[in-house]
């Protein structure tokens, strides 16, 4: 154990003085750690922290806690477990320093999966407030105008879309683009859907109109069911949990009524 507290002091001192400098090795290998990172990683950071964060700055972070995981699994391995043959000892310090490198995308994967339900009650308030805007402006202008009063989780991909169809993109992938970013139930469809009503022209868009807000209407009544649902789940477990401590309460005043007539006997 001396020997382990020893190497840590050393590469902890070597870091220190800059001999060898973690930040430095991680920075000048960039190019080969970027190809461990997961294709969704920078999408799923900037839906957790917003758009100010410095997603390169985190993944770094994330390879050199790995490669610290690693030196001090590696040095605790050979001081303090003897048992066991070195081809072994690497495969674990591998294996901890390959959890401890996901647990970052494990975090924010977690978070986003969580985030999608927030996102699928929203999305239809928010095509609401947008179908609103459409009645007086067209569809891109709509959507820039929207921007400000959206939801914040809805801002980046608003961005990105905005950004598209100023650049002259007036295919149906910016819209789609918008939709695999937040895929929730009927989000593809909705952006379809208001893809085909900025094409369309004035004489039918109170139809194409009309049929966008029967859409948003459904949607919004099973946001509705879902509240209710949910709302309804939460009373049912505060009324059991509420339930079963009153049982065990009885059931405890009893064996100990039950306990004080036979020692009184």
């Amino acid at each position: 154990m001396e020997i382990f507290v020893v190497g840590l002091i050393i590469i902890f001192l070597f870091n220190y003085l800059g001999t060898f400098n973690f930040n430095k090795f991680v920075d000048d290998n960039k190019v080969l750690f970027a190809k461990l990172k997961e294709d969704d990683y920078d999408f799923l950071v900037v839906s957790k922290y917003g758009e100010k964060v410095d997603v390169n700055l985190r993944y770094q972070k994330r390879v050199k806690n790995a490669i610290i995981t690693f030196l001090i699994l590696l040095i605790l391995s050979i001081t303090s477990i003897q048992s066991l043959n070195f081809a072994v000892k690497l495969v674990l310090c591998f294996a901890g320093a390959y959890l401890m490198f996901k647990d970052d995308y494990s975090k924010v994967k977690s978070y986003y999966k969580v985030h999608l339900h927030d996102i699928n009650l929203k999305l239809p308030y928010y095509l609401k407030s947008l179908e609103i805007l459409i009645q007086h402006y067209t569809v891109p202008v709509a959507i820039t105008r929207s921007l400000e009063t959206a939801p914040e989780m809805f801002k980046p991909g608003l961005r990105d879309l905005i950004a598209s169809i100023d650049a002259g993109d007036s295919s149906i992938e910016p819209y789609m683009a918008f939709a695999r970013r937040y895929p929730v139930r009927d989000s593809m469809r909705m952006m379809r859907l208001l893809y085909r009503l900025g094409l369309g022209s004035q004489e039918r868009k109170q139809e194409q109109l009309l049929a966008f807000s029967k859409t948003i209407s459904n949607l919004q009544n099973k946001s509705r069911e879902t509240k209710y649902k949910e709302r309804l789940e939460k009373m049912e477990k505060k009324t059991f949990t509420m339930l079963t401590s009153t049982g065990a309460g009885v059931m405890v005043i009893l064996v100990l009524a039950i306990f004080q007539m036979f020692v009184s006997v």
